[in-house]
This record gives structure tokens, C-alpha cells and sequence, in this order.
């Protein structure tokens, strides 16, 4: 039998409480609001082989295509580079950071912190509440970064 999955929700309502990351941005980086489908199905596929993602992989072109046009979804870039996204899913009055993830290369280079502040900043445009969940078994610095960007923790159980 394996490890116990831990799932842990944070949340943030107050623009003012965002901490800015201590280190400097990486040198490029841009996050632009995504039309493309296709893109956000390959780093949700690329990023989720890492963390064990699978609750979309079954989703066909269709189910893709609903489910972009009903969520706002940003990509990093690193100048030319893609270098990771994040998903805003705003319903009952709050924006869920509903999927948040680095590709490989990027992680590790401070990127985390900035595309997490980002994130948390545009939600808080579209609602008065931001919020996401992580779990154990996604990569180690996650849990820290959102701490250390401001989130509060408002829930925590097994999966």
C-alpha cells in the first residue's frame, strides 16, 4: 500500500498581502494570456508526467476546447522559451488557480515565485477570493512558495 496523498488548500483575499519573491525575476520572463488549446494540453501533459496529473489526460479535443474557453490561462516564457502556465477558474465568487506548473528547465530558477505572484494578482482581479490546492505529491517547493507568497491554508485531509 502506498504513501497517503495529503491535500492542502490555501487561499488569499487581499492584493495587499501578496509577497513579492525575494530574488529578482529571471532574465525574459513574460506571462501572456493563451489562446491555444493545443499548448495547454501539452504542458498540462509534459508538467503532469512529473506530478502524476491524470484527471485530464482521458479529455478529448472537445472537452479541451470547453474547458479553455471557460477558464482564463497564462504562459511564462523565458524570452523565446515556454517555461510554464497557470489556469483561473472563477465560479461562486472566487478564482481558482486550478492548474499551476513549471517545465522542467525552469524550475529552480526563482520563476515559481513571480508566475505565483502573477497568478495571484489577476485572480484577485476577477474575484475577491484566490485559491488552489496542492498535495504531496507535487514537487516539494510548491507548498513553500504559496506560503511564502501569502496564501493561508484553510484546509488540509487526506486525498
Amino acid at each position: 500500500m502506498g504513501e497517503v496523498v495529503i491535500i492542502t488548500s490555501l487561499e488569499l483575499t487581499d492584493a495587499a498581502l501578496i509577497v513579492a519573491p525575494s530574488r529578482p525575476a529571471p532574465d525574459g520572463l513574460r506571462v501572456d494570456r493563451s489562446p491555444d488549446v493545443a499548448l495547454s494540453r501539452e504542458l498540462y501533459r509534459t508538467i503532469g508526467a512529473d506530478y502524476r496529473w491524470t484527471d485530464r489526460l482521458p479529455w478529448d479535443e472537445d472537452a479541451w476546447v470547453a474547458h479553455h474557453a471557460r477558464v482564463e490561462t497564462y504562459v511564462a516564457r523565458l524570452g523565446d522559451a515556454v517555461a510554464g502556465y497557470y489556469e483561473l477558474d472563477v465560479a461562486a465568487g472566487s478564482a481558482e488557480v486550478s492548474i499551476f506548473g513549471l517545465l522542467a528547465h525552469a524550475r529552480g530558477t526563482g520563476l515559481g515565485g513571480h508566475l505565483l505572484a502573477d497568478a495571484l494578482r489577476r485572480g484577485l482581479t476577477l474575484a475577491p477570493r484566490v485559491w488552489l490546492h496542492t498535495c504531496t505529491d507535487d514537487d516539494p517547493r510548491a507548498l513553500p512558495n504559496y506560503r511564502a507568497r501569502g496564501l493561508r491554508v484553510f484546509d488540509v485531509r487526506p486525498a
